[in-house]
């Protein structure tokens, strides 16, 4: 069950109607059976992993908070680490690497058995994983009390709005929220459907039909032109932004009709001026993880340069792991690391130029050339990202500078792309700036217990695009377009 399927459209109404329905004491076990028959939905026995992982997580919190022994502490804190992280890497990491070793010693005329395992990825681990070490973490840090109920714990880890792809929640605001009684409001109701709207919008309006032309060319790079590349490619930066945020839209909004506030997960990624900045825009649960339990820890920026700079690279080559078991994602995540660094180390030189010309980084030509170059940036690392392989993700960098033979009618033709693609292409993009801003972002803020009315529902036009939604998502069912969350794979 996916949001963009049929089965959560009738899920998910009962499941809320249900809540509210029942007195404060039962809608615990009501939403941890609802998470748990969502998750049961991809493949019920891997259920067992999630609940083993839940369980053993929280065990060893409340051993960890009754024992005063800092080594007992660390022990317990360790043997969590083991357990939780062993789990992450035997289903995600072990055919990855042991693919890897076998290649190296193949390379140097070596033999090795096959030991590959084939084993099948369990949707959103690496999500429920970092939620249950973040608790753990705390708890050993003293920042917060061990949670009392393994139900209510339970559900913080399974709470299913969030549990497939975040975003990534800390204890100090899920698990307050998921205990206290919540009363059907008029504002949390419509704040949560707009974000739901939105969110459908993303994926499906979006997403889903960028994702054809995206596909045309990543899956045959050898026949892809330079244009049809760039072309591709920046399709893809909005495909997988609207992917991902369309899936953190519907979560929030499916929480927050439920009176529960999950964390902004994006806020205008591509508007960055630098990758610095793009890092706290873009999946800022993940990377305010990454910065708390890994940077930080590690010494981030309160050491000398060159350890500054190897921290930088660590958390990147890390964050590239996280996304998935490939050398394409290890790459994607050290060439965000390597921007980081020469960013850095260019930064004097680039003040004194900007100061040579009496300008300063406000300066609107800087700030636009600055924003446009990051983009080119992050839309460069994507090829990665989005390559089936390393070699594909070269043949594709190639054809930027030697597939500008053909005409743009070949690049089109390739492309799958007609008239009609076009045009459909660049209204979905303009309205997807226009909803992005005036909807979720821009225009939605609170006032009291009121909410103040965007440029959509005041006109009366926010229905519209309901109507554009569903009929883009018959369209799409009956051409079998439609596609899971790209983030459920990690």
């Amino acid at each position: 069950m996916t949001f963009n399927s049929l089965e959560f459209l009738v899920f998910y109404p009962i499941v809320a109607f249900l809540y509210f329905l029942l007195p404060h004491r039962l809608r615990m076990p009501l939403l941890l059976i609802a998470s748990y028959y969502f998750y049961a939905c991809y493949n019920p026995v891997l259920l067992l992993l999630i609940i083993g992982t839940t369980l053993v997580s929280w065990l060893f919190a409340r051993a960890m908070e009754r024992t005063d022994s800092l080594r007992l502490r660390r022990l317990y804190m360790t043997l969590t680490l083991v357990v939780c992280l062993g789990v992450l890497f035997f289903f995600k990491y072990f055919d990855f690497l042991y693919g890897s070793v076998k290649g190296i010693i193949e390379l140097f005329g070596g033999e090795i058995s096959s030991l590959e395992l084939g084993l099948v990825l369990p949707v959103g681990i690496s999500f429920y994983t970092f939620q249950t070490l973040s608790y753990v973490i705390d708890v050993y840090r003293g920042r917060i009390e061990c949670e009392r109920s393994f139900f209510y714990y339970a559900l913080f880890v399974s709470f299913f709005p969030q549990l497939v792809a975040g975003p990534i929640e800390r204890p100090e605001n899920l698990l307050p929220q998921l205990k206290a009684e919540h009363k059907f409001a008029r504002e949390d109701a419509v704040a949560g459907a707009k974000h739901v709207i939105v969110g459908f919008f993303k994926k499906i309006v979006v997403a889903d039909l960028l994702s054809v032309y995206v596909e045309a060319v990543y899956s045959s790079p050898n026949e892809a032109t330079g244009l049809g590349v760039v072309i591709a490619t920046c399709f893809f930066a909005a495909q997988i932004y609207c992917d991902f945020s369309g899936y953190t839209d519907i979560a929030i909004g499916c929480a927050r009709i439920m009176g529960i506030r999950l964390m902004q997960n994006f806020n205008h990624p591509y508007s960055s001026s630098s990758i610095k900045e793009f890092w706290s825009r873009w999946h800022i649960s993940l990377s305010s993880w990454f910065k708390d339990y890994l940077y930080i820890p590690l010494g981030g920026s309160r050491c000398g340069r060159w350890r500054y700079y190897l921290n930088l690279m660590i958390v990147f080559l890390v964050s590239g792991l996280w996304h998935g078991a490939a050398w394409t994602f290890v790459l994607w995540g050290a060439l965000h690391g390597i921007y980081q660094i020469v960013g850095h180390l260019t930064l004097p030189a680039r003040q004194a130029l900007l100061k040579r010309f009496n300008l300063t980084e406000k300066s609107i030509p800087v700030s636009c050339f600055r924003r446009i170059f990051t983009f080119i940036l992050v839309a460069f690392s994507w090829i990665f990202f989005r390559a089936g392989s390393v070699s594909d993700a070269f043949t594709l960098i190639g054809r930027l500078f030697s597939g500008w033979g053909g005409g743009i009618g070949e690049t089109l033709s390739l492309m799958g792309l007609s008239t009609v693609g076009i045009v459909t292409s660049a209204v979905s993009l303009l309205l997807l700036l226009l909803i992005d801003s005036a909807v979720v972002y821009g225009e939605e803020r609170e006032t009291g217990n009121e909410l103040s009315s965007d440029l959509l529902v005041k006109n009366g036009s926010f229905l519209y695009f309901v109507w554009l939604i569903l009929f883009a998502w018959l369209l799409l069912y009956s051409k079998d377009v439609v596609s899971t969350f790209i983030y459920f794979q990690f």
